[in-house]
């Protein structure tokens, strides 16, 4: 891990930055993440046990989530799981990354499945950090919207990569211009964000699948929030001039 200035563990409340809690029962990685975090313009707050997060996220208003899958009191999948049942709750519109420093066969699927957005593999460094980050603010001129090296595990070869980016930005125009109509009808929108997300996976549209999943989380709790619809609509228009270049 890279080695950064040691700063506390509890960040100001009143940071315009960006605000990402972080929980996890490893001091060392807990710490790490934290001062990552900071040094790329965060409010980052940590915590070392599930339930102390459930609580801060229950009192206050994060942009991210990095939730350790295991810790005491409760993991992150089960963290995500409290959040989401519960109506209404702040945490509705943050972006969850999951944070494990093991995978087994089958855990990445899980946990995209249940909301998150990222699984981050640690030791991770700061170039993670900043595109998790991005996760959280779509319309930031330097976010990595189009991850090639993830595109190109997926699709083999860089001209079908290409190819299937020239798809994505047509389906992305014309989704644009059905937006509006689209956020009334919650069956039609469900259909249409499924196959998007699909598409965001092939196409390493990172920071825009991020926005899908948490729309579809949002539709199957019939809570969708003008926030999450204003965040998508960023990650769509950036998706878009990020295909254009």
């Amino acid at each position: 891990m890279t080695s950064l200035p040691a700063q506390p563990d509890f960040a100001p409340a009143d940071s315009p930055n960006p605000r990402v809690l972080v929980a996890d029962d490893d001091p060392a990685s807990r710490q790490f993440l934290c001062d990552g975090l900071r040094s790329l313009g965060a409010d980052a707050q940590g915590c070392a046990d599930g339930l102390i997060a459930l609580e801060r996220l229950h009192a206050g208003t994060f942009d991210l989530l990095l939730l350790d899958c295991r810790m005491p009191g409760a993991g992150a999948l089960r963290i995500l799981t409290l959040l989401r049942e519960a109506t209404p709750t702040r945490a509705i519109d943050s972006i969850a990354v999951a944070t494990t420093a093991e995978l087994e066969p089958g855990d990445r699927q899980r946990l995209v499945d249940a909301g998150f957005s990222e699984i981050l593999i640690k030791p991770c460094g700061l170039a993670d950090l900043q595109r998790v980050l991005t996760l959280a603010q779509p319309d930031r001129h330097d976010a990595c919207v189009l991850d090639d090296r993830s595109a190109m595990i997926t699709t083999g070869d860089t001209t079908t990569m290409r190819a299937l980016r020239l798809l994505l930005r047509e389906e992305l125009a014309i989704l644009h211009q059905e937006l509006d109509a689209l956020s009334r009808d919650p069956t039609d929108f469900s259909e249409r964000l499924h196959r998007l997300r699909s598409a965001c996976g092939f196409c390493g549209a990172t920071t825009l699948s991020a926005q899908t999943i948490l729309l579809q989380q949002q539709l199957l709790q019939h809570d969708v929030t003008p926030i999450a619809v204003a965040r998508f609509r960023k990650a769509l228009l950036t998706t878009l001039q990020a295909l254009d270049r």
